[in-house]
């Protein structure tokens, strides 16, 4: 019986060491998949485009990219430029003029921004999570237009405008940016106040009594404030100067949403 008891021992010893050999390459192989696995690739860019201002504006005329770069765990900043133009606008009349066309609408933006993104409220290392930071912001838009100028017991004549129109803006923002399978981001700037200095000019090109002009240049304002939100508030009590512009400033605010590509 012992010697049986025995055999069976003598027999098992080997499969032992054949399994504990095969149990050591495994651990082994595993161990060095595991030292050899890298780390996760963590993303420094975003290039965006700026959807709410195409939204408000006109896909062809904002055509606004940015550019957004991490610079620690936290930090980031960004620019943004690209051409812009204003809102097509509606027909309008006064006693003596109506609107024939636009001759020319053009413009740009260029803008900038430097984030913080909370360590504490953030599960994830910039560009991904809540923010804030400080902004500035500058567009210029300049527009030509024609209109039909009828003077009692005249014949019409055309009378062309040249408006620009400039706002410069600082303030401080809060946003959040959403990363989606690791290379969609879709960023909120949800809340933007700051404070915006415009700059208003209209040149008419064509000799006009005080009168016409005063008349004309409220119509170019009325203009304005029909699609650009709002102007009707920034310029309103204001009246050109002797050279045809106004300068102001007010409360501004800033709102914006992007869609991106991280890399």
């Amino acid at each position: 019986m012992k010697n049986s008891f025995m055999y069976k021992i003598s027999k098992l010893v080997p499969l032992f060491f054949i399994l504990l050999g095969l149990g050591s390459v495994a651990f082994g192989q595993e161990s060095n998949q595991q030292s050899n696995k890298k780390p996760e690739k963590k993303y420094k860019n975003v290039i965006r485009y700026n959807l709410s201002g195409a939204l408000l504006f006109g896909v062809n005329r904002y055509v606004v990219f940015g550019y957004e770069r991490v610079v620690s765990p936290h930090q980031s900043f960004s620019i943004n430029m690209g051409p812009v133009g204003l809102p097509k606008f509606i027909s309008i009349n006064t006693d003596s003029f109506a609107l024939s066309k636009d001759v020319k609408n053009t413009g740009f933006n260029i803008s900038g921004d430097y984030r913080f993104y909370l360590p504490k409220e953030n599960k994830y290392d910039a560009p991904h999570g809540l923010y804030i930071g400080p902004y500035a912001s500058y567009n210029h838009f300049h527009r030509e237009t024609d209109w039909n100028y009828q003077q009692s017991g005249s014949n019409q004549q055309v009378v062309n405008t040249s408006t620009d129109l400039g706002i410069v803006t600082f303030g401080g923002e809060l946003g959040y940016q959403f990363v989606l399978w690791k290379r969609v981001a879709l960023d909120l700037v949800l809340v933007g106040p700051g404070l915006s200095f415009y700059t208003l000019k209209a040149e008419i090109q064509n000799t006009l009594s005080d009168a016409n002009k005063k008349q004309l240049q409220q119509a170019l304002e009325q203009l304005l404030t029909q699609k650009f939100p709002g102007m009707n508030y920034v310029f309103s009590g204001k009246t050109f100067d002797a050279n045809g512009t106004i300068r102001t400033g007010s409360i501004g605010y800033r709102y914006i949403v992007h869609i991106g590509f991280v890399f």
